[in-house]
């Protein structure tokens, strides 16, 4: 077990906590990047160790999913970088204990924008985009049971619904 002070500030239940409400919203950052899965983990995971690492200079509570959030775009940009080759040093990892308060901010309105949005879909896309949210590396067969739907319809339907939610929330930003 680590000696490190900053890892007596978060407790169990607050860590689990911390976990069960963004550890979904961080894979879907991470994704979106076009990672492979072992590539997101570790831009979620590199996140979480960030957190750890720099528990002690939070300054906002309230703002720590932002933290998580951007720390992860940070991560899995970095992790993308490498994947298409390019090099990447330590210059190019941000200082994630400061992240931009706009950015923030930004990201936390657009976040609900979406959220507002996908509840405004119909079924199955509702279910479908929440379930990919929330549980990213769940596979199609899981989601086809879990959904009633044919294994072979979940990547077009995704597709589909993920357009129209698109049109959603660009028609929500105009």
């Amino acid at each position: 077990m680590p000696t490190d002070n900053s890892l007596a500030i978060i407790d169990q239940a607050a860590w689990e906590d911390l976990v069960a409400r963004f550890d979904g919203r961080m894979w879907a950052v991470a994704r979106a990047f076009g990672l492979s899965a072992a590539d997101a983990a570790d831009a979620v995971q590199g996140a979480w160790l960030r957190l750890v690492e720099n528990a002690g200079a939070i300054r906002d509570p309230e703002r720590i999913g932002a933290w998580l959030v951007t720390t992860t775009r940070h991560e899995a940009a970095r992790l993308s970088r490498r994947a298409r080759g390019e090099v990447v040093s330590d210059l190019d990892v941000p200082d994630t204990a400061l992240p931009d308060p706009t950015a923030a901010v930004v990201d936390a309105e657009f976040g609900r924008q979406v959220w507002r949005r996908l509840d405004l879909l119909g079924e199955p896309c509702r279910s479908l985009i929440r379930l990919y949210v929330l549980h990213p590396e769940a596979r199609y067969a899981q989601i086809a049971v879990r959904l009633n739907l044919p294994v072979g319809s979940i990547g077009p339907t995704r597709a589909r619904c993920m357009a129209r939610l698109r049109t959603l929330v660009e028609e929500e930003t105009s």
